[in-house]
């Protein structure tokens, strides 16, 4: 899926959302990290001091571990451990507004084997298509030299919505880890506030982050209706892709519209244009493309997914997989 994922867009970008959407999670320091790549190299800098590095690196989990647990409970707690190390800093840092000494060392000790090294890792031996920085120099000064695609990236008009895909995927990612409510987003997946557009955790109905934010990068940051860029200025809306005024009729026998593999981010013009009308062969396309994305990240959404895949008697997952399941929906509603 990776390799059909990079196919549509193959450039940089593609690269960066393979890395922080569709990698494996045990902890978040590759949230951490990616957010202080892009707030670095967008400065237009080719290289930093691993020491400075570790400066916004170490503030972002900080900011992150005020909600929620940054590790899977299964993740080690010795006191040696770098959350742990950062938990007993978190107060002073927070009282500097920079990472302790102590924190800042630990950082630098943590992020070349913990993170740094894995970063571009999509698993079972594959990465993605391009590197963004390599790690140069000695242990005494460590040097990490950013590529020129970490700068285009960094640099680009999506870098918004990049760095909104990062933030909502941390989110997601941080909400399964959380004791209370692992468990049933493991189990359940995600729902939909759609007055708040936002997506919730079942049980307790608590925001996670936004919609359009948890799957525009899915989409590669494109209208799902027009198919160009939803741009740092343009009025977007979540648009439902078979429209919700079909539950409205009597007796509707077919999935449930408000849930996310339905939505899709649109540009403003594009869902007032489309109103109710069926979705075109190209929108039910970039649909299916879009949710088999899904099926490819981490949990919750694709558990998510998975639920509305799978046949009610015997709880498999649908043979043909959203193509099949696409053309199904259209099929009850136009035979």
């Amino acid at each position: 899926m990776s390799e059909e994922f990079y196919k549509v867009d193959p450039t940089p970008r593609s690269s960066w959302r393979l890395a922080v959407l569709m990698g494996a999670n045990s902890r978040t320091y590759k949230f951490a990290l990616g957010d202080a790549l892009l707030q670095v190299a967008a400065s237009g800098r080719t290289e930093v001091l691993l020491d400075e590095l570790t400066v916004p690196y170490a503030m972002s989990l900080l900011r992150h571990m005020e909600q929620a647990p940054q590790a899977a409970q299964s993740s080690a707690t010795a006191k040696t451990d770098f959350l742990k190390i950062a938990e007993r800093e978190a107060a002073e840092s927070r009282r500097l507004g920079r990472p302790t000494e102590a924190l800042v060392r630990a950082a630098a000790k943590n992020m070349p084997g913990m993170v740094m090294q894995k970063f571009h890792n999509l698993g079972k031996g594959s990465q993605v298509p391009h590197r963004f920085y390599e790690l140069e120099g000695s242990a005494r000064e460590r040097i990490v030299r950013f590529s020129p695609e970490l700068r285009q990236v960094a640099l680009s008009e999506q870098t918004g919505l990049l760095q909104g895909e990062l933030e909502a995927r941390w989110n997601i990612v941080e909400s399964s880890f959380a004791t209370d409510i692992n468990r049933t987003l493991l189990q359940e997946g995600v729902a939909v506030d759609l007055q708040a557009m936002k997506v919730l955790d079942k049980r307790r109905r608590r925001a996670i982050t936004g919609v359009k934010e948890a799957v525009i990068g899915f989409q590669h940051g494109l209208c799902l209706i027009c198919g160009h860029v939803l741009g740092p200025n343009d009025e977007y809306a979540i648009d439902h892709v078979f429209p919700w005024s079909l539950m409205d009729r009597m007796g509707w026998q077919g999935p449930d519209l408000d849930s996310v593999w339905n939505l899709a981010p649109a540009h403003v013009p594009c869902n007032l244009a489309k109103s109710n009308r069926l979705p075109y062969e190209v929108e039910l396309s970039r649909l299916a493309q879009r949710n088999e994305a899904i099926m490819h990240s981490p949990h919750p959404l694709r558990k998510t997914l998975q639920l509305t895949l799978q046949n009610g008697t015997n709880r498999r997952i649908v043979p043909g997989g959203w193509p099949y399941f696409i053309r199904s929906v259209l099929a009850l509603i136009t035979t």
